[in-house]
This record gives C-alpha cells, structure tokens and sequence, in this order.
C-alpha cells in the first residue's frame, strides 16, 4: 500500500465514480493575526495498492507544529473492495475537512500514516500578514499660477 500524494487544498471532492477534483492547492498561509483559524483546509489522500491488499487499512492524521506539539488528529479506516477481474491495482481518494488552529507563525505539517507506516507529510508555512501601509490623504490640488497681465 502506497500514498499516490497528499495535498491541502482550498477545496476538493469525490464524485460518484470516483474521480478527483481538487482546487487551489498550496503550501502557505497568510493570516492576519494569531492565534488563527483556517476554515475548512481540505486534506486530499489517494491511496493506491495492489490486488492482493483488498480488504481494510488504517489511516491516522496528525497536524503537528515545529515543536512536534500535536494540533489536529484523528484515525479511520480505509476498505478496498475486489476489483474487477484484470484489474491489478486497487485506489481509494479521501477528502477530509479540517477547520485548523494555528497558535503562532511558523512551520506545520501533516503527518500521513498508513497500517503503522508514515507514508507522507504535508508542510504548510504560516505567516502574519504585513501591515498594510496608512493611506496617505489626498491633497487639494495646487491653485494655479498667477500669469503676468497680457500673457
């Protein structure tokens, strides 16, 4: 059993064939302060394996920050039906959606297990935003210049 990869997206879905749509994949996060909360981060998986794996797998997520202190984590289950016959490799895809806390600026990752092997990790970056510069007020435009008579 591999993971084909793992991405976090702003937005992905299965649909009922079992094709992957995934939107807006990326790696760092602007916020505007901290502590932050990200709404609705969608975690993308696609596991693939051989035929001779059907059956269930388990999968654990954990969201650690750079101190390795575990944020988010959570444990399921993946179950790979028979195959048609000829069909030598099985795939499962997994969306799972997170609203993620990040308490401070730095390094992040999401770390991917499978049947008790880490088989990815996902970094994401966090920052502040920069302030956003005070606009400057307008000026009243200059009077004209006083012309000398007869010009």
């Amino acid at each position: 059993m591999h993971l084909d990869f793992a991405v976090v997206a702003d937005y992905a879905l299965v649909d009922q064939s079992g094709k992957m749509s995934v939107l807006g994949i990326f790696q760092h996060i602007w916020v505007p302060q901290f502590p932050a909360m990200h709404p609705r981060l969608h975690l993308v998986l696609r596991l693939k394996g051989k035929r001779t794996e059907v059956g269930e797998h388990q999968v654990q997520i954990k969201l650690l920050d750079a101190d390795d202190s575990e944020l988010l984590g959570g444990s399921g289950t993946v179950n790979f039906a028979e195959p048609p016959a000829g069909i030598t490799e099985i795939e499962a895809a997994a969306v799972l959606v997170f609203d993620v806390p990040f308490p401070h600026a730095g390094q992040y990752r999401f770390e991917i297990t499978v049947d008790d092997e880490r088989k990815a990790t996902v970094p994401i970056t966090v920052s502040q935003m920069p302030p956003m510069p005070a606009p400057t007020p307008p000026q009243p435009p200059s009077p004209p210049a006083p012309q000398a008579p007869g010009t």
